[in-house]
C-alpha cells in the first residue's frame, strides 16, 4: 500500500539549531493491528454476499436449491395435492412467485440467522405472504421475556404486527446466547470473510502500485549533507507522477545523488497470499455447509468427485434447511386452517437425489418379499 514519508523539517527561526541527519534514513512503516468489520446484518450483506464471490455463491447455491425443492401437503397419511396452502406458497403475493418468495426466505436466513413472514387476512382467511426484511423488524418483549409484537420500520413508517396466530412467522437458526434472534453462519466465518476481502483488496492495491512497493529511501550522500526541503518535495512529486499507478508498473527507477532504495516487509509470495486467500475461502464455504469442490475451490480433496460433493451438499445442508421450514410453515398455517396439515419436500423431484432413489427403487422392486401395496409404501407413496 502506498505511504507518505517525511524528513525532518527546520522551524523558522531556529537556524542556530544544527539538523541532525546522520545517514538520511527514512522508514515507511504502518500500524499492524487487524480491523474486523461490523457483524450486522447490513454488514454482513454488504461485505459477504456483496462483495465477496465465495460467500456469494454459497448463498446463491443453497437459496436456489431449497427454493427448487417442491412441497407437498398431507392431512394424516392422505396426500392432498390440491390443498389451499400449496397455492398459497405457490403464489405467495401478487409480486413474487413461490420461488422468489422462497430464495428471499433462504437468504435471509443465512445472511441473518433470521427470516419473518408476514401473513395477510381478507376475509378472515390467510391470502398472502410477504417476505420481512431482518434488519427492518424489531422484536417487542412482555413482561414475561418472550416476544408480544413485531415492529417493522420501513423509513419513517412503523407498523405493529402481533406475534400470537398468523400475524408473524419468525423462522431463525440456533443461538447459543439468545432465546429470541437466530446466529448467522456467515457470522462464523467473519474473521476469513476479512480475510478473503483484505487479499482481494491487497491484490488490487498491488495492480494499482506495483512500481512502488513499501520500503524505505536512504540518502546516504559521500561528501554528507542533508536534503533540502525543495529537494524533498521534488523527490517526492517524482515517485508519484513517474512509479505510482497500473500504467507505470515495471518501470526501472532511476536514484541519484546518494539516494539508495531499501525493500522493507514481506513480499506477497513470502506470505503466502494465494493460500491464506484459499483457505479463507474454504472456512467461508464450510460456515454454509457447501463442499468447496462445488464452488470451484483449490486444494480440497474431501469428496472423491463433484457426483458424491453433490449428495452431500443435498443431504447435510438444502434437506435439513427445507424440513426445517416446511415444519414451520406446517405448524404457522394450519393454526388457522381447523385442522393440521403437515408440509414435506417432494424428494422424488429433487435432481440432486435421482440417483439415490434409482438406488431405492431397484432395490425394493428386487424384493420378492413385498406385496405391491409395501413396495408402494417403501418408496413413499
Amino acid at each position: 500500500m502506498p505511504f507518505s514519508f517525511r524528513l525532518p523539517w527546520r522551524r523558522a527561526g531556529a537556524a542556530a539549531v544544527p539538523e541532525t541527519k546522520a545517514t538520511g534514513f527514512v522508514a515507511l512503516a504502518a500500524e499492524s493491528r487487524a480491523h474486523w468489520s461490523s457483524r450486522s446484518y447490513a454488514a454482513l450483506a454488504r461485505e459477504g454476499f456483496m462483495r465477496n464471490p465465495v460467500a456469494h455463491r454459497a448463498v446463491r447455491l443453497i437459496a436456489e436449491a431449497a427454493a427448487s425443492v417442491p412441497w407437498l401437503a398431507y392431512a394424516g397419511e392422505e396426500e392432498r395435492p390440491d390443498d389451499p396452502l400449496l397455492s398459497l406458497v405457490a403464489r405467495p403475493n401478487g409480486r413474487m412467485s413461490g420461488t422468489d418468495f422462497l430464495e428471499t426466505l433462504y437468504g435471509h436466513l443465512l445472511l441473518s440467522g433470521n427470516a419473518f413472514v408476514e401473513g395477510v387476512r381478507i376475509g378472515g382467511a390467510l391470502r398472502e405472504l410477504h417476505p420481512l426484511r431482518p434488519d427492518r423488524v424489531r422484536i417487542v418483549e412482555g413482561r414475561d421475556g418472550w416476544p408480544e409484537a413485531y415492529e417493522y420500520r420501513a423509513g419513517a413508517h412503523v407498523r405493529r404486527l402481533p406475534a400470537e396466530g398468523q400475524g408473524v412467522l419468525h423462522l431463525r437458526l440456533f443461538h447459543p446466547l439468545d432465546d429470541r434472534l437466530g446466529f448467522a453462519p456467515l457470522e462464523a466465518a467473519g474473521m476469513a470473510l476479512d480475510l478473503s476481502n483484505a487479499a482481494a483488496v491487497w491484490n488490487k492495491a498491488l495492480l494499482d502500485n506495483s512500481a512502488r512497493p513499501s520500503g524505505a529511501l536512504v540518502y546516504q550522500p559521500k561528501e554528507g549533507g542533508n536534503l533540502s526541503p525543495d529537494q524533498y518535495d521534488r523527490l517526492k512529486a517524482e515517485l508519484e507522477e513517474g512509479y505510482a499507478g497500473a500504467a507505470r508498473a515495471g518501470r526501472p527507477m532511476l536514484l541519484e545523488g546518494g539516494l539508495d532504495w531499501k525493500a522493507m516487509g514481506l513480499s506477497p509470495r513470502e506470505m503466502d497470499f494465494v493460500e491464506a486467500k484459499n483457505g479463507a475461502a474454504r472456512d467461508i464455504a464450510l460456515a454454509f455447509g457447501v463442499p468447496p469442490m462445488l464452488i470451484g475451490i483449490p486444494g480440497d480433496a474431501t469428496y472423491a468427485n463433484y457426483q458424491e460433493a453433490n449428495r452431500a451438499f443435498w443431504r447435510l445442508t438444502v434437506l435439513p434447511l427445507v424440513f426445517r421450514t416446511a415444519a414451520a410453515f406446517s405448524a404457522w398455517l394450519s393454526d388457522g386452517a381447523g385442522e393440521a396439515v403437515r408440509l414435506a419436500p417432494d424428494l422424488d423431484e429433487v435432481s440432486g437425489l435421482a440417483a439415490e432413489r434409482s438406488e431405492v427403487w431397484a432395490r425394493v422392486g428386487a424384493a420378492d418379499f413385498l406385496s405391491d401395496e409395501e413396495k408402494r409404501r417403501a418408496v413413499g407413496y
